[in-house]
């Protein structure tokens, strides 16, 4: 272990984070009283230019007016390349409560634009006495983004959250797919003649999570393109919650049940790693630092990986 102890991730479920556009407040509702975690209403791709300014009211009538019951409310504002941004920020701000926990900012490249937003959200807190600090959630999806992501994890104490933008990313570092996610049929490799498909997002996913382990963020999974394929999806969720990822993103409500499903511990395993702590309990009276548990070598770092599923599964149920 470093001399540096790693801090803490926020200790709040972020299993599915649901995404409606705020151009379509007859959702609202119903994402009110889904079983995401997570809300994220939409002020940037989903939303067409002529529709940002009514997109954003519909918004900050509907943080105040809806029960949003313990929903964790996140907006996410346009991209810092556009005019729109800054107003986003502004009006939510100025004008949507404190009911809001979370500003996501998308396409971000470097630590320089979340010190932007961080500059503009802290004046118009102090400006209009805001007693909650809005948190940021940020988005990787440029080659930019995934090269700067340890300084972007590090960036500020108001990121919560950081999650993988599969379309805008593949785009940026222009790879030779319209997937969103998921299986990329030419992405393979021959054996004996047979393919074997592998992950294109793996490294990417994998960088992502070692910056927020390192700064104390939670990593999210982006979105699944097809909704119409469960399996696609709960394959995907599962490579992402083994590499460490907490939840994924769902934007169809379908796909709420398979990231809940993916991201909660089974009772198999919360069993399995109560056993192991238990088994690792009865080694250190006997003054052992390993056993055996099940026919294989469990030890401190067992441990450490029971706990973290244990963690997971009371953090949920509570």
């Amino acid at each position: 272990m470093s001399f540096r102890i790693q801090p803490q991730a926020p200790a709040r479920p972020n299993r599915c984070q649901l995404f409606g556009p705020g151009s379509r407040p007859a959702i609202f509702e119903k994402m009110a009283t889904s079983t995401a975690d997570v809300i994220n209403l939409d002020l940037e791709d989903s939303v067409a230019p002529d529709d940002k300014d009514t997109a954003r009211k519909n918004i900050i009538q509907a943080i105040g007016d809806i029960d949003w019951g313990n929903k964790y409310l996140s907006v996410r504002i346009n991209g810092l390349d556009t005019p729109y941004w800054y107003r986003d920020v502004v009006d939510l701000l100025e004008q949507a409560g404190e009911r809001l926990d979370q500003i996501m900012i998308p396409k971000v490249g470097n630590a320089s634009d979340i010190y932007a937003v961080d500059a503009l959200a802290t004046a118009v807190e102090a400006a209009k006495g805001r007693k909650k600090t809005i948190s940021f959630e940020v988005i990787i999806e440029s080659a930019a983004g995934i090269a700067h992501v340890e300084e972007i994890a590090a960036s500020s104490p108001r990121l919560h959250a950081m999650s993988l933008g599969a379309a805008d990313f593949a785009a940026s570092m222009g790879m030779q797919t319209t997937g969103i996610g998921g299986t990329q049929e030419n992405y393979y490799m021959l054996h004996d003649s047979a393919k074997h498909w592998s992950d294109p997002w793996h490294w990417a996913q994998a960088a992502i999570v070692a910056a927020c382990r390192t700064h104390g963020v939670l990593p999210v999974d982006g979105p699944f393109g097809d909704f119409s394929d469960d399996e696609g999806y709960r394959a995907q969720a599962r490579r992402s919650a083994t590499l460490g990822m907490v939840g994924k993103w769902a934007i169809h409500p379908k796909q709420i049940a398979l990231a809940n499903e993916v991201f909660t511990p089974s009772e198999e395993q919360v069993t399995e790693a109560r056993e192991i702590l238990d088994a690792m309990e009865k080694a250190k009276a006997n003054g052992e630092g390993a056993t055996v548990y099940k026919g294989r070598l469990v030890d401190i770092a067992s441990i450490k990986q029971a706990e973290v599923i244990v963690r997971q599964a009371e953090m949920i149920a509570g």
